[in-house]
């Protein structure tokens, strides 16, 4: 089976995708990844979804809303950061955006007057260090090879940082069964109760939501998608009935199915 995730080698990415397959390819961002198994160039894609200290990853939301592909498996990681650079003196300290904001605090207290710089992934912030000594990177502690020191470990701003993959396949591999499921809700209206009626149906009928997020359609201000993930797969006669009832409530909008699946929590 071969899956595509964000590269280079080393990324927390790289590191879920693995949980997958042994033969990994690599992408520069998350929609490319999206797109690469929509149109049938790999089997499975690993994207992040969520992280327990910053959130959503809002590329994620919207790549999938916009293409064809589903949800088979959800993978959760413990993220664990460290510093890394040539010596202890340097100019810069650079990693993907969502690590260096999951360790703001450390960053503050400890290198307040050090430049920060977002590159692409923490595997490219690495390769940056390795090239510059002036450069340090936030990475995961192992990828600390060929001339890099670890100046400092568990540098996260909460030690329980953890961060939800989504394992995707193409259309075909979505499936009801799982302990989770994931819709987009696309109401395109807005009138008083419409979030109401597209929730209540759940709550009538037992069924837990877990994560509920709006992101701007693109269509104009004030026009939303609602990402939700519940507990339960489409199997359940309760959660079917439940998407069903929403669907009758909407006019010219629209509920996409994104898959039901179960979790697996890898460790490092």
């Amino acid at each position: 089976m071969h899956t595509v995730t964000l590269g280079p080698e080393g990324t927390y990415s790289h590191r879920a995708a693995r949980t997958v397959s042994d033969s990994v390819a690599f992408r520069p961002s998350v929609t490319a990844i999206v797109e690469a198994v929509a149109d049938g160039s790999f089997d499975r894609g690993v994207v992040p979804i969520e992280n327990s200290i910053e959130g959503s990853v809002t590329e994620t939301l919207d790549a999938l809303a916009a293409r064809d592909v589903s949800i088979v498996r959800e993978v959760v990681t413990p993220i664990t950061h460290a510093l890394l650079a040539q010596a202890e003196d340097f100019e810069t300290v650079t990693s993907h955006s969502q690590a260096l904001a999951q360790c703001r605090s450390f960053l503050a207290d400890q290198y307040p007057d050090v430049a920060r710089e977002s590159v692409a992934s923490t595997a490219a912030a690495v390769e940056l260090a390795r090239e510059d000594p002036s450069v340090a990177a936030i990475a995961h502690p192992s990828t600390a090879e060929q001339a890099l020191r670890v100046l400092a470990t568990e540098i996260q701003d909460r030690p329980s940082n953890e961060t939800r993959f989504f394992v995707l396949g193409p259309e075909s591999a979505r499936s009801p069964a799982g302990g989770k499921t994931t819709i987009v809700i696309y109401p395109a209206s807005n009138h008083p109760g419409l979030l109401y009626e597209l929730l209540g149906p759940f709550e009538e009928r037992g069924v837990n939501l877990t994560r509920i997020e709006s992101r701007p359609s693109g269509k104009q201000l004030g026009d939303y998608r609602f990402h939700l993930d519940l507990e339960g797969g489409l199997y359940e006669p309760r959660i079917e009935a439940a998407v069903e009832a929403v669907e009758a409530v909407l006019d010219d909008g629209w509920v996409r199915w994104l898959g039901s699946y179960d979790v697996e929590h890898a460790v490092e």
